[in-house]
């Protein structure tokens, strides 16, 4: 659907193509989505739900924390064996260690961590099998539900490896990037629609409930957490607002991946695979063609 990202007019072509399919009646999902009534729901409608606000919105990367932690020690390894098999000196000893660190300080100044963020990626896909699954449910929630509520996807990489590969930079993490002009002039402005702060929210907390729903807590994610608690509180929503925001959205997102759940594995395994953003979206209209649910 888009040739190139990097085509000044492609994203207002896909928008206008996907439009047009959608008033021919030739795809039904797009933005077809039956969502819940928005309004206030209470922390005990979350619980009932089988949602434990508390864990849902703390996402804590262990896999990878514990892969840095492996690394570090194979680092540590490695210099010591490096210092006996060469016979070094201490203070040859010392300046491979100083040399070590100027490389470490260098990419995150350089590159904002980008060189460690695709060791450790990388590494963590050989040293945890579920790893890569993870990731693939994950960036699949968002293709999704962006998908369902009116949101186009533009692009995705499931991988640090891929995204260097793709953008050529170290400073790119990997995700899901969708045609969101006229949100972003909408921000710019300080004029945002009910209607977009509502797709963009739960755009937001889909990679994240996609975790939750399949391994009963997430991992990855606190990043587009924060950024929505940051845009909530930029544009002046009081905490009781943002957390009427939040839950309304989280319940809606779960109910939409659970009624959908066999076409959110579809798609992450359509992604895993390294299917074009077009044909994941074939993949969602194919299986959701004959729903009553859009």
């Amino acid at each position: 659907m888009l040739r190139s990202i990097s085509e000044p007019d492609a994203e207002a072509k896909a928008l206008e193509l996907i439009n047009k399919l959608k008033e021919d009646g030739v795809v039904k999902a797009y933005g077809g989505a039956q969502q819940i009534p928005k309004r206030l729901y209470t922390l005990e409608e979350l619980r009932l739900n089988n949602l434990r606000p508390e864990e849902f919105l703390s996402p804590e990367d262990s896999t990878l924390n514990t892969v840095r932690t492996i690394l570090q020690a194979g680092g540590l390894a490695g210099v010591t064996a490096i210092f006996f098999a060469f016979h070094l000196t201490v203070t040859q000893a010392l300046g491979l260690v100083v040399a070590v660190m100027f490389v470490v300080v260098g990419d995150q100044v350089g590159n904002n961590g980008g060189i460690e963020g695709l060791v450790v990626d990388t590494a963590g896909r050989y040293l945890n099998k579920t790893y890569a699954q993870r990731i693939a449910l994950h960036e699949a929630g968002h293709f999704l539900i962006a998908y369902l509520v009116g949101l186009l996807p533009k692009v995705y990489t499931l991988s640090t490896l891929d995204a260097v590969q793709r953008y050529g930079k170290f400073n790119i993490q990997a995700g899901t990037q969708f045609c969101d002009k006229s949100f972003s002039e909408e921000i710019a402005k300080g004029q945002i629609s009910s209607t977009s702060l509502d797709r963009y929210t739960c755009v937001a907390l889909a990679g994240v409930s996609a975790e939750y729903l399949k391994f009963g807590r997430a991992e990855g994610g606190l990043g587009d957490v924060q950024q929505l608690d940051a845009l909530l509180r930029a544009i002046g929503f009081t905490q009781k607002k943002t957390d009427g925001q939040i839950r309304w959205a989280v319940l809606n997102v779960t109910s939409l991946l659970r009624r959908h759940s066999r076409t959110h594995q579809k798609v992450a395994h359509a992604m895993a695979e390294g299917s074009s953003v077009a044909a994941c979206i074939g993949v969602i209209e194919s299986d959701m063609k004959d729903s009553a649910d859009i």
